[in-house]
């Protein structure tokens, strides 16, 4: 028989039980971090909630979107004869919605609506697009079918991904009125982590907007971290509504393209979106599990699907370079020798059928046309031929690491030749000497694409002492808008703004010793959108036009309809990344930072920054501080690794893993 005591032990360990697996989401495995690496003031700039269940901030009017008053839980009472009333959650949110319901008065027919949207724009008594359709996703209707009372719950395959802004309406016979209380959404992003806090990196500066811009793009690849069996069914022309309750990758938690919408793994996303996770929330294992739904679908002759299932399509060149890449980054980050040993012959397989793409003039000649929204679509492009040199230097880096593997040196030796090579044909077919910048191809040479110029700073096609770089920066440059950088191979009727190219940009720019640039399109950019009263205020978005709208692609695929772009799409985190590897200036070199650099790159633009991140091998950080002339820096590194410690200027210096510190004085 039980004791009193040992009664009362099991049933709080049952509680604290029910608490953890509470905690995660549904029936995750709840292994996940479960406190922060870093916790301190910055803490105040994490847009992750303390729980799993949110409940909305304000409520406001239609169809102005006025502020009312701060939501009360215990009521909310809406007329059939208005228009409902907007339940702002304050920040993008994305999960399963409930709620309870009070109905008085006829209740024949009597139906509660519910719509969806994450830009302000379209708050109203449908929700903004999502389900990749010609068919509006319109409202969800719940029809209470004579109940007075009772709960609601939204099924599993009505999951909204992402949200700010939830409309609550209802229709029956004038003179109805429903109250509504317990407005919740339980959050299904980072599934598996017990708190949403628990970061693993962070970012702490004397400039408030570039902590808030950071910040975003650690919370955006949080919501784009999903439970592998909620993506977006597939495609139907037709269709009316919504439903994410289709396989999309294994495990229980996948990095896919966009909270709202595209909810699959598009693979284009690896180049921003892993270092950006790595240095802020340290979730590598959506990563890991993005890459499996990839690499576990490739055709024998090598070819990577552009996206993970349902959307296995195997028509893009580009798509198949960035998976190379992601998959660089991954091991990078995590020096995860398991699955490097697993994947490695697949991982050779796409490499090298990729390198047979490289035609007679020693540029790659693309066959998989699709590519990340740009219109044009040269067979000679650019912009391959730059992910290709940076897929090879990145392969032989991983063949030099880890030289046990199957022909590793072979391998090595001949990625690093073709790499020189491509790089020598880069520079001879596609370089205009009179523009200052790369063309399209050998025989598109009034175009000079953001993204092939971008990569060419990014991967060091070009490196800093190369008076080519100065001049591709000075040309991205001449892009510029008070918002954001033109994109002119995506403006083809209208200027649009993509994030993506331009968080490429970014780290072009630190690369090739422009940091006051880099800042300067981060301040723009991506400090337009956060501040801006119609977005989410807490993610980054996948694109939008120059004039400040939001009809990114509308005549490319996105049906003339703003709504349809995603608010929070994770290949647009760039400044999260380049914030922690360049302005302070921290990075690893080798796996799980074994070895590492600080090179921050710059003390002028900004008066005092700090950032860390975690590996295997423990935390690291770094941080500066400058006054009256003088600059302190600081670092902090897991003892037994190696670093390489430079600053604006100096020579660098090779140093031990742990503690150090020096002081810069200006002449």
């Amino acid at each position: 028989m039980l004791t009193t005591f040992a009664a009362l032990l099991l049933l709080v360990s049952a509680a604290i039980a029910a608490l953890d697996v509470k905690a995660c989401w549904r029936n995750s495995t709840c292994d996940g971090l479960s406190k922060p690496s870093f916790p301190g003031p910055w803490d105040a700039y994490n847009f992750a909630p303390s729980s799993r269940f949110v409940a909305p901030q304000t409520l406001l009017s239609l169809p102005n979107g006025a502020q009312i008053g701060k939501y009360n839980e215990n009521a909310t009472t809406i007329q059939a004869t208005s228009e409902g009333y907007v339940f702002d959650f304050g920040l993008e949110v994305g999960g399963i919605l409930s709620f309870d319901y009070s109905l008085s008065g006829n209740v024949t027919n009597a139906t509660i609506g519910l719509a969806f949207t994450e830009a302000k724009d379209y708050i109203g008594r449908k929700s903004d697009n999502s389900n990749g359709g010609t068919g509006q996703d319109n409202a969800l209707l719940w029809a209470l079918n004579g109940r007075h009372d009772g709960h609601y719950v939204m099924p599993d395959a009505s999951l909204r991904g992402g949200f700010r802004y939830l409309t609550i309406f209802l229709t029956t016979d004038p003179g109805a009125v429903v109250t509504i209380r317990n407005v919740n959404i339980e959050i299904s992003f980072q599934p598996t982590w017990p708190n949403l806090r628990a970061y693993q990196g962070y970012f702490y500066s004397s400039e408030d907007l570039l902590d808030k811009i950071w910040y975003s793009g650690a919370y955006t690849l949080q919501t784009n971290s999903v439970p592998g069996t909620t993506g977006r069914a597939n495609v139907q022309t037709n269709r009316v509504g919504w439903d994410n309750a289709a396989y999309i990758g294994p495990g229980d938690t996948v990095l896919l393209d966009g909270a709202k919408r595209d909810r699959w793994v598009w693979i284009g996303d690896m180049g921003t979106a892993v270092p950006a996770a790595f240095v802020s929330t340290g979730d590598m294992e959506s990563t890991r599990n993005a890459l499996r739904a990839i690499f576990d679908n490739q055709s024998a002759d090598g070819t990577l699907p552009k996206a993970g299932p349902p959307y296995l399509s195997k028509d893009s060149d580009t798509y198949h370079l960035w998976a190379l890449i992601g998959f660089y980054n991954y091991y990078l980050y995590i020096g995860d020798e398991a699955f490097l040993q697993s994947y490695w012959s697949k991982y050779v397989l796409g490499v090298n059928k990729i390198l047979s793409k490289v035609n007679d003039k020693g540029i790659v000649n693309v066959t998989g046309t699709a590519d990340w929204g740009r219109w044009v679509y040269s067979s000679e492009r650019s912009s391959a031929s730059m992910l290709l040199y940076r897929a090879l230097v990145t392969a032989s880096s991983i063949a030099s690491w880890s030289p046990n593997l199957p022909d590793a040196s072979a391998h090595r030796a001949n990625w690093s030749t073709a790499a020189a090579s491509l790089q020598t044909s880069i520079i001879t077919h596609l370089w205009d000497e009179a523009r200052g910048a790369f063309r399209e191809s050998p025989s598109d040479t009034s175009l000079h694409p953001q993204d092939a110029n971008s990569m060419a700073l990014a991967f060091e096609v070009l490196n800093a002492s190369d008076q080519r770089a100065q001049r591709v920066s000075t040309y991205l440059t001449t892009n510029w808008t008070p918002i954001g950088a033109i994109n002119p191979e995506l403006s083809a009727n209208i200027s649009t703004i993509s994030p993506f190219i331009s968080s490429i940009e970014l780290e072009g720019h630190f690369k090739i010793g422009h940091p006051e640039r880099s800042l300067a399109l981060i301040r723009s950019a991506w400090g337009w959108y956060v501040n801006n009263p119609n977005g989410t205020q807490s993610t980054v978005p996948e694109g939008y036009l120059a004039d400040g709208s939001w009809g990114y692609r509308g005549d490319r695929g996105y049906r003339n309809d703003p709504s349809y772009v995603s608010h929070a799409h994770g290949w647009s985190s760039g400044p999260t990344s380049t914030l922690t590897e360049y302005l302070v200036g921290l990075r690893v070199t080798e796996p799980q930072g074994r070895r590492w650099e600080l090179k921050p790159s710059t003390f002028e633009e900004v008066e005092r920054a700090e950032a860390g991140f975690t590996t295997a091998l423990g935390k690291f950080s770094a941080k500066f501080s400058g006054e009256n002339g003088t600059v302190r820096v600081w670092w902090d590194t897991p003892v037994g690794t190696e670093g390489f410690v430079q600053f604006p200027g100096q020579v660098g210096k090779i140093v031990k893993g742990g503690k150090g510190s020096t002081i810069i004085r200006s002449v």
